[in-house]
């Protein structure tokens, strides 16, 4: 059994179908720049995660050294040192989908122009 085809509606061809790339690449630009700002937002966290990490950590190392009681929080330090490797890997993963978000806004706009260049060129009358 064979899917079913789509016709194409009277006045159809490649007019509309540029028309129609064109509202889609108009649509998908938004949620493309969206998607970029929250990445940028979380990799932002990220990193104020991790210089928090850092700063507590140094602050128990210094605890530690300053305490006459043997305390023992080596173990505590691991464990921030543990999440701290945590995030960067993280924010390694959250940079690189964000360079792909990059790279897809840039094929969105510069497919964007193409098109509009096309309908221009092509005499198209939004009539």
């Amino acid at each position: 059994r064979q899917p079913p085809r789509v016709k194409m509606a009277a006045g159809s061809g490649p007019g509309a179908r540029e028309l129609f790339a064109e509202g889609l690449l108009q649509f998908l630009r938004p949620a493309v720049r969206q998607l970029d700002r929250h990445v940028h937002s979380v990799r932002e966290s990220q990193v104020e995660l991790r210089e928090h990490i850092d700063s507590l950590a140094t602050e128990l190392c210094r605890i530690n050294e300053d305490q006459k009681v043997a305390l023992d929080l080596d173990p505590y330090v691991k464990k921030l040192l543990n999440a701290r490797r945590r995030v960067v890997l993280v924010n390694n993963i959250l940079q690189n989908a964000q360079e792909r978000l990059r790279r897809l806004n840039h094929s969105v706009a510069k497919e964007t122009v193409r098109r509009r260049a096309m309908l221009e060129a092509g005499g198209y009358q939004g009539k």
